[in-house]
């Protein structure tokens, strides 16, 4: 509804060899994600939301473990030390029920499991079929990397959350959605 379109229509023109791929309606973030993925020739691949909670700069330390040979996935987490606003008590209790629940279906032991960050390596993407169109796509990833038994590293990242009143839109319901995936692609 605001004019990013135009923006990247001219950020493109500037840049011909970016790639611009759209949507007619907004179908969700796990529908951008493998639109994406599918336009990209990459071998890493780092899912960063566009409205900027996550800093771009954490990108160096998320990549290291790949590029290192040590990992096939990192997660950024919010709850090992890295700088953040202080926002909802109530929010990370949720978090941490889905995170601890996600645990116990996966059998990983991750500290923030509906994190934004995830960097991975191709060979991952080619693992999986991906088919979550709206957030569903954390909680569906993370069950399908759990069950390729891929070397799983963590990473503290900042986090710059927005309050309702800036935007965020989270709710109770967003989490008993998350709770339905979390069931649905852990057990299939």
């Amino acid at each position: 509804t605001d004019d990013t379109p135009s923006i990247l229509a001219k950020l493109k023109k500037d840049n011909p060899d970016w790639k611009l791929i759209t949507h007619e309606a907004n179908r969700g973030k796990g529908a951008a994600l493998r639109s994406g993925f599918a336009a990209s020739t990459g071998d890493i691949f780092v899912v960063q939301d566009a409205d900027l909670e996550y800093d771009p700069k954490d990108y160096v330390p998320l990549l290291r473990p790949i590029i290192d040979g040590h990992a096939d996935v990192v997660f950024g987490s919010r709850c090992l030390g890295g700088p953040h606003r202080v926002l909802f008590f109530w929010h990370s209790v949720g978090n941490k029920i889905l995170t601890t629940i996600s645990n116990i279906v996966t059998n990983l032991n991750l500290t923030d499991v509906e994190v934004c960050y995830k960097v991975f390596a191709k060979k991952v993407l080619d693992s999986m079929q991906l088919k979550e169109n709206r957030f569903g796509f954390e909680n569906e990833f993370t069950a399908k990397v759990a069950r390729g038994k891929f070397r799983i590293y963590e990473i503290p990242v900042s986090y710059y959350g927005r309050g309702y009143d800036e935007g965020k839109e989270i709710t109770r319901r967003d989490g008993f959605r998350a709770l339905r995936r979390i069931v649905k692609y852990g057990f299939q």
